[in-house]
């Protein structure tokens, strides 16, 4: 198996889609995570309803962006690594790739 499976697999270690740019992503989620503990701060200072509202909005679309961005290069990666293996690996990777794509639209 390769570095990308499914939840029911057995972790590997990678290298994953995401390996390449892993330092950018881990900074991308610490200011997501900054955008979140300033929501817990504005609430906690009582700040007007509606603003906490837009930055609800804004931590929503980065967390949707970086989403987004990982879908693209697990199709990348994965996806495309099944498709020249072929066989039912390819079926398994589309499959799984539409499952993240509707559980994000769904959210």
């Amino acid at each position: 198996m390769g570095a990308c499976h499914g939840q029911d697999a057995p972790a590997h270690p990678g290298p994953h889609g995401y390996s390449h740019d892993k330092e950018a992503h881990l900074k991308r989620l610490r200011r997501i995570e900054g955008q979140i503990r300033g929501l817990q701060r504005m609430v906690e200072e009582d700040v007007y309803c509606i603003d906490i509202l837009t930055q609800v909005s804004a931590g929503t679309k980065a967390l949707q962006s970086f989403a987004l961005q990982l879908l693209q290069e697990h199709l990348r990666h994965c996806v495309a690594d099944a498709a020249v293996k072929g066989g039912d690996e390819i079926d398994a990777k589309v499959a799984e790739a539409t499952a993240a794509v509707a559980r994000l639209l769904r959210s």
